[in-house]
């Protein structure tokens, strides 16, 4: 019983860590401001194979500098189909950060970033192709919020995610 005790609260103050750390937040995309991208792209539906869009499209020159949107862990860095070159990294709080449909990734990229810090490029890679060079950029929770859950189409999913934007303005 006192090794239970013992693991259970580990868990607990582990958890509790990664709340605590700070959580400085950047817009991913060098020199964007609001002006780039839809305020309503989160959550737009109909869209494509995946119903709604659960991030956001920050618009930029193709080859623009995409950064760590706050300090991260990176996870995954490579291509899948649809996100094209993507890196996926761990953020403080828990959040599952998703950078998707970039031109290149930088040759530098390591483990931990730093906010800020260049991931790669903004392009148009994976489902992206033949569409004007952005970033796609999602938020996710891996601890979920019951109190997201609406009504809307997949709206059970808003559980696990944020909306980026409002993440984004948030700094």
């Amino acid at each position: 019983m006192k090794a239970l005790i013992t693991s259970l609260s580990l868990s607990i103050l582990f958890v509790a860590t990664g709340y605590a750390l700070p959580e400085p937040k950047k817009i991913p995309v060098q020199g964007a401001t609001s002006a780039d991208w839809n305020k309503d792209t989160f959550w737009y539906e109909p869209w494509g194979s995946s119903g709604v869009h659960k991030g956001m499209d920050i618009f930029a020159k193709k080859g623009e500098d995409v950064l760590a949107s706050t300090n991260l862990v990176i996870l995954f860095k490579g291509e899948i189909n649809k996100g094209g070159k993507v890196v996926l990294a761990l953020g403080p709080k828990w959040r599952i950060h998703y950078f998707a449909h970039m031109d290149s990734l930088d040759e530098n990229l390591g483990i931990f970033m730093n906010v800020g810090e260049k991931l790669g490029e903004v392009g148009n890679t994976g489902n992206a192709q033949g569409k004007p060079a952005h970033l796609h950029y999602s938020v996710r929770n891996l601890i979920p919020n019951p109190s997201r859950i609406d009504d809307s189409t997949q709206g059970h999913k808003k559980a696990f995610f944020i909306n980026p934007i409002e993440y984004l303005q948030a700094h």
